[in-house]
C-alpha cells in the first residue's frame, strides 16, 4: 500500500518530471543530491560535512545584504565539497570565538568580496533574483543549491563576470506568495534533498545609520495588566519638513516582555484625517514600514516586547504645520519619532550556505490561512521526523502555528535562521561524551525545592550565539543552573556541543531543549507517529549524555495543555529521561511516578520580582512536606548575574533550596505524592490578557 506521503511525492514527480528534467539539466536527485562532501549517516537527522583543511576567513558584517547573500551562497556552493570559507556575520565576536577553536590553517581577508573572484571558477554561475519580488530570493537560493551556483543581482553578475544561468526578473510578476512557492513545490521539490526542509525570510529590515529618534512618550511604571490603556494623542509636528514622519513603538522596560500594545491609530494633519486604521488590516499595511519584530495579540492589537519595535510612516500634505497621532495604547510603551527613513530592505543572507550545500528547498510561508495550507502540503510530502530548519513568519503567532502545523505532519522544528557557518561547524569533529553526570543525592526535607532552567536550547542559533555570550559571563557557576541545549548539535556543530560539556562547572547542568530532538508539541502529533520522534530523541540523548528535557505540549484557546499520558508514556518507553519540565504558566506536578513531569513557573521582571512571585506561589504551603518548583529563566532577558542574584535571595530564605535538575528530579521521584497539581486552566488569552506570565519563547532579532 502506498502511503499518503509517498503518493504525494510520486504524484508531484510524475506531474513535473518532463518540465523539471529539461529545465534543471543534469542535477542529481534524492540521496545523491548532497554532493561528495556531505554525508548522511543512518539514524541521524542531519548530515555532516567534510573536515576542513584550510579556511579563508573574512568579516562581512558591514556589507550590504546583497553582498552578504552573494558570499553566503558562494560559501554553500564551495563548502559542499570541503569547507573552505568562514565568515563573521556580526560584531559580537562570537564567530571569532568559535573560529579560534577550529585547529586548521587560516587566511584572513580584509576585502571579503575579493573571495568572489578567487572562487568564481568553483561555481556554475549566478541565479539572478527579482528585487521587485522578494520571495524570488528564496527561489533563487533553492536553484543555487540545485545548480551549484550563487545568488546575485544582475549588477553583481556583471561585476564579477558570473554567467547568468537563471534570471528570475519578471518571471513571477503579479503572482502571490502562495503561487510562487506552489511553483517551487511543483517544479523544484522533486530535485531537492528531501531529508530536510528549510524556511527563511527572503529579506530583512536593516537600521539606517545616523537616524536620530526623539522620545515622544514613555510609560514610567512597569505596567503589565493593561491598566493604563487609553487613547493617547502625540504631537509629532517637530518632525515635519521631511518626506515623511516615522513613529516607533517599543518597550520602555525591555527585560520583562510587556512592551507597547496598540489597538488603533488615527492621524490628523492640520485637523484633517489622513490615517485611521486597526492593526493587521490592509489599511494598516499602507503605513506599517517595520512590523516584522512585532506580533498580533488576542485583542487584535499589535505589540512589541524586549528589543523589538514597530514603525509607522505618515506622509502629510505639503505645508502641514501640525501633525497629531492618536493611539489606543497600553502597557510599557515607548514612543519616539523621526523625520528620516530609519530602515531599508535588503536580502536576508543567514543560513543560506547550509541550504545551498545540502540542496534543500527553502520557503517562507505564514502557517495560517492559504499559505498555511501550502505549508501543510509541503510538510506532508516528507517522511516522519523530517527536520524543518529556519523559522516562521509572523513572529509569535507564526511560531505557535508553525510548530503546531509541523507537528501535525510529524515534522520537528529547528530554529536556525541566524545559524552561521553551518557548513564549517558540521565538518569539525569532536569527541562528545555520552556519560550522564552523577547525581548529587541528598536527603528529603520539607523545603521548597527550586531548580532554575534557562530556555531556548532547542534553538541551534541560540546555542551558537546568545548562549555563548551567557556562558562567558563571569558569574556563571555561582548558582545551580540547568542549561537547555540541542542534542542535534552532534550533527550540526559537534565541537560547539563538546565545548559546553568541557567548560561546564559543577553548578552547570546541560539538559535537552524543547522538546527533544527538535522543537515540537507532542500532543499535536499523530499518535501513530510520535514514537518515531521519541525514538530518535532517545538516540540523541544517549549520544550526548542528557537525561532531562524541557518540553512543550500543544495549546488551545485557553493556553498550554498539560502533557497527556500517551505523550509521557512514549517518552518513558523510548528515552532515558529521568524527568520532564513542561512549558506552563503556573507550575505544579503534571505527572509523577517513573517519569515525573512538572510545569514551569515564571515571573516577569528580574531577581527581586521573581523572588516575590515565588513567595506568593508558596504562600499557602504549610511547610510539612516538600514543595517542588521548576523555575523558567528567560534566556533573552536574564544572564548568570541575574541568576546568581536570585540564588542569593533564595539562599537567604531558609524555606528554599536551589538544586540542579538531576538532584531535583531524584528527590521528586523519591517523594510520595509530591504535589501540588498545576493550577486550573482558564479561558484567559495567556499571551496578552494582562494577567498571564509572558511566553518566554520570543527571540529578539
Amino acid at each position: 500500500m502506498v502511503s499518503r506521503r509517498s503518493f504525494l511525492k510520486i504524484n508531484t514527480a510524475l506531474a513535473t518530471a518532463g518540465l523539471t528534467a529539461g529545465w534543471l539539466g543534469s542535477t542529481a536527485t534524492g540521496a545523491a543530491a548532497a554532493g561528495t562532501g556531505v554525508t548522511w549517516t543512518d539514524g541521524r537527522l542531519l548530515p555532516s560535512f567534510a573536515r576542513p583543511k584550510h579556511l579563508d576567513v573574512a568579516d562581512i558584517h558591514t556589507l550590504h545584504g546583497e553582498d552578504q547573500l552573494l558570499l553566503t551562497t558562494l560559501q554553500g556552493a564551495v563548502n559542499r565539497n570541503r569547507p573552505e570559507l568562514y565568515f563573521a556575520y556580526d560584531d559580537s565576536g562570537v564567530d571569532d570565538k568559535w573560529l579560534a577553536g577550529i585547529d586548521v590553517p587560516k587566511t584572513v581577508h580584509d576585502q571579503p568580496l575579493d573571495l568572489v573572484a578567487k572562487y568564481a571558477g568553483r561555481v556554475k554561475g549566478a541565479i539572478v533574483y527579482d528585487p521587485a519580488v522578494r520571495d524570488t530570493v528564496n527561489i533563487a537560493t533553492t536553484l543555487a543549491g540545485l545548480k551549484g551556483a550563487v545568488v546575485a543581482t544582475a549588477e553583481q553578475a556583471e561585476t564579477y563576470q558570473l554567467k547568468i544561468i537563471e534570471d528570475l526578473r519578471g518571471r513571477f510578476d503579479g503572482q502571490s506568495k502562495t503561487e510562487i512557492y506552489q511553483w517551487q513545490l511543483d517544479h523544484l521539490w522533486p530535485q531537492c534533498e528531501q531529508r530536510l526542509l528549510t524556511g527563511l525570510p527572503p529579506t530583512r529590515v536593516v537600521d539606517v545609520d545616523g537616524v536620530t529618534w526623539r522620545e515622544v512618550a514613555r510609560e514610567t511604571e512597569q505596567i503589565r495588566d493593561s491598566s493604563n490603556r487609553d487613547f493617547y494623542t502625540f504631537d509629532v509636528s517637530a518632525e515635519l519638513g521631511g518626506e515623511a514622519v516615522y513613529v516607533k513603538f517599543g518597550d520602555a522596560f525591555g527585560s520583562d516582555g510587556w512592551g507597547a500594545s496598540v489597538a488603533s491609530v488615527k492621524v490628523l494633519a492640520d485637523g484633517t484625517e489622513i490615517a485611521n486604521f486597526l492593526p493587521d488590516t490592509p489599511e494598516e499595511a499602507e503605513f506599517l514600514v517595520e512590523g516584522g519584530n512585532s506580533s498580533i495579540g488576542g485583542d487584535a492589537n499589535r505589540f512589541a516586547d524586549g528589543g523589538n519595535f514597530f514603525v509607522y510612516r505618515f506622509a502629510p500634505p505639503a505645508g502641514t504645520t501640525k501633525l497629531e497621532v492618536t493611539v489606543d495604547l497600553w502597557n510599557q510603551y515607548l514612543v519616539s519619532a523621526t523625520d528620516t527613513a530609519p530602515t531599508r530592505i535588503e536580502p536576508f543572507p543567514h543560513f543560506r550556505d547550509y541550504v545551498v550545500a545540502t540542496r534543500a528547498m527553502v520557503v517562507w510561508l505564514d502557517p495560517n490561512g492559504e499559505p498555511g495550507e501550502l505549508l501543510r502540503t509541503i510538510f506532508g510530502a516528507t517522511e516522519t521526523t523530517t527536520p524543518y530548519l529556519g523559522w516562521f513568519s509572523n513572529d509569535v503567532a507564526g511560531e505557535w502555528g508553525g510548530v503546531d502545523l509541523a507537528a501535525t505532519q510529524s515534522v520537528e522544528v529547528f530554529a536556525a535562521d541566524f545559524f552561521t557557518n553551518g557548513t564549517v561547524h558540521g565538518g569539525v569533529p569532536a569527541d562528545i561524551s555520552s556519560r550522564v553526570r552523577r547525581i548529587r543525592r541528598t536527603g528529603i526535607e520539607n523545603k521548597a525545592y527550586v531548580t532554575m532552567t534557562v530556555g531556548e536550547g532547542d534553538n541551534i542559533q541560540y546555542c551558537q550565539r546568545h548562549m555563548r555570550h551567557l556562558w562567558d559571563n563571569p558569574d556563571r557557576g555561582k548558582a545551580p543552573t540547568n542549561w537547555t541545549i540541542s542534542p542535534v548539535l552532534a550533527d550540526t556543530a559537534p565541537a560547539l556541543y563538546r565545548y559546553y560539556q568541557e567548560t561546564a562547572t559543577e553548578n552547570d547542568l546541560l539538559v535537552c531543549g524543547p522538546s527533544g530532538a527538535g522543537y515540537t508539541y507532542g500532543g499535536s502529533w499523530p499518535r501513530a507517529d510520535f514514537d518515531a520522534y521519541t525514538e530518535v530523541t532517545g538516540r540523541y540523548l544517549r549520544l550526548t549524555g542528557l537525561d532531562l528535557v524541557y518540553a512543550y505540549n500543544n495549546r488551545d484557546e485557553n493556553g498550554w495543555i498539560p502533557m497527556p499520558d500517551w505523550v509521557i508514556d512514549s517518552y518513558r518507553k523510548n528515552t532515558p529521561l529521568r524527568g520532564i519540565m513542561q512549558s506552563w504558566d503556573g507550575g505544579g506536578i503534571i505527572a509523577d511516578g517513573k517519569l515525573p513531569v512538572i510545569g514551569h513557573f515564571g515571573v516577569p521582571g528580574q531577581a527581586v520580582e521573581f523572588k516575590a512571585g515565588l513567595d506568593a506561589y508558596i504562600a499557602d504551603w504549610d511547610g510539612n512536606s516538600p514543595f517542588f518548583i521548576s523555575a523558567g529563566i528567560f534566556a533573552w532577558g536574564w544572564n548568570p548575574t541575574d541568576i546568581a542574584q536570585l540564588n542569593e535571595l533564595l539562599a537567604a530564605d531558609d524555606r528554599y533550596q536551589v538544586l540542579l535538575g538531576d538532584t531535583f528530579f531524584d528527590l521528586l521521584r523519591r517523594t510520595p505524592n509530591p504535589g501540588p497539581p498545576p493550577p486550573p486552566r482558564t479561558a484567559t488569552a495567556r499571551r496578552r490578557a494582562g494577567t498571564a506570565t509572558p511566553e518566554p519563547r520570543i527571540t529578539p532579532r
